[in-house]
């Protein structure tokens, strides 16, 4: 028998089922225990949010502070797989997640086993994900898989939908907008991952640590979008820090700068990130080479 363990926090439900639907094999199977673990925050975060307290965890977020958890109960002392499902807060793991894999449970549960994540979010993920890598090595676990479900709209129509769907709890088309949020289908044929992991645990390949789930359409990046997250990677740590320094969460000062930051957000959303793609789309033959080597990178460990 074998025996996996999925640590998991969604916070509008999505990835919660994301989650089911992969590993809804895994469940029906006799060969397999599964066990499921929701992180819960000791002080949970809303859904929808509001638009102070979503921006009041944008430093907490991106610099990786975590929160308080509640701990997991009545798991088993060894597991055989290690699943991480989580969603992406300001290009960093979400909070509750960064918050449970700092703990002295999550270091036991993790150390020495195979990992693998799971992300639902919209396209920029990348440097969340390599945030993970080093968590996850740290607390000696091994990634040997990442299977990644975006935004159906794509990263223009989404830097609507999405704050719209996180602020409102909105998600449905409008006007000349898609759903927010990753599709039906995409979500249904993600029990491709769940049938590979069946076989695979049958044939004891996690012992291996090495991918489970390539050839499955697991990931892909969209390399326009790599440098553009590394730039607002940077612009976020500077302003994270200038928001921390200003006041402790839900102080006044600390809104102050807050409101500041917002405006020069939707500032930069109008102008410099038109601008920004335009030039990449100039630039791009030129580029060609070295973007399809960031792809190649940034998709492993299960590619295509």
């Amino acid at each position: 028998m074998k025996k996996v363990l999925v640590i998991s926090h969604s916070q509008s439900g999505q990835l919660a089922k994301f989650v089911e639907l992969a590993t809804a094999p895994l469940r029906q199977s006799d060969e397999v225990k599964i066990d499921y673990h929701c992180v819960e925050p000791v002080n949970k975060y809303p859904y929808p949010w509001s638009f102070y307290p979503f921006f009041d965890a944008f430093p907490e977020a991106i610099y990786m502070n975590g929160c308080e958890v509640k701990p997991a109960e009545n798991l088993e002392e060894e597991y055989d797989l290690i699943i991480l499902g989580y969603t992406v807060w300001f290009l960093s793991p979400s909070i509750p997640m960064t918050g449970f894999l700092q703990t002295e449970q999550a270091k036991s549960l993790i150390n020495g086993k195979p990992v693998i994540t799971f992300i639902a979010c919209r396209d920029m993920w990348v440097m969340a994900q390599e945030k993970m890598k080093t968590v996850i090595a740290e607390l000696g676990g091994t990634l040997i898989d990442n299977a990644v479900l975006t935004d159906q709209g794509g990263s223009v129509y989404a830097f609507i939908t999405t704050p719209r769907w996180l602020l409102t709890g909105k998600k449905g088309p409008f006007w000349i907008f898609p759903a927010a949020g990753v599709s039906e289908k995409d979500l249904q044929e993600s029990e491709r991952f769940g049938h590979r992991l069946v076989s695979a645990l049958k044939q004891d390949l996690e012992k291996k640590k090495e991918p489970l789930l390539k050839n499955l359409n697991a990931v892909t990046v969209n390399g326009k979008l790599i440098g553009s997250e590394k730039i607002a990677t940077r612009s976020f740590m500077v302003w994270g820090k200038l928001i921390q320094k200003s006041g402790k969460p839900g102080s006044f000062p600390r809104k102050i700068v807050i409101s500041i930051y917002a405006v020069f957000l939707a500032l930069m959303v109008l102008t410099l990130v038109p601008i920004n793609l335009l030039v990449k789309k100039l630039i791009s033959p030129f580029r060609k080479k070295a973007v399809e080597e960031s792809i190649t990178y940034y998709e492993k460990p299960s590619g295509r």
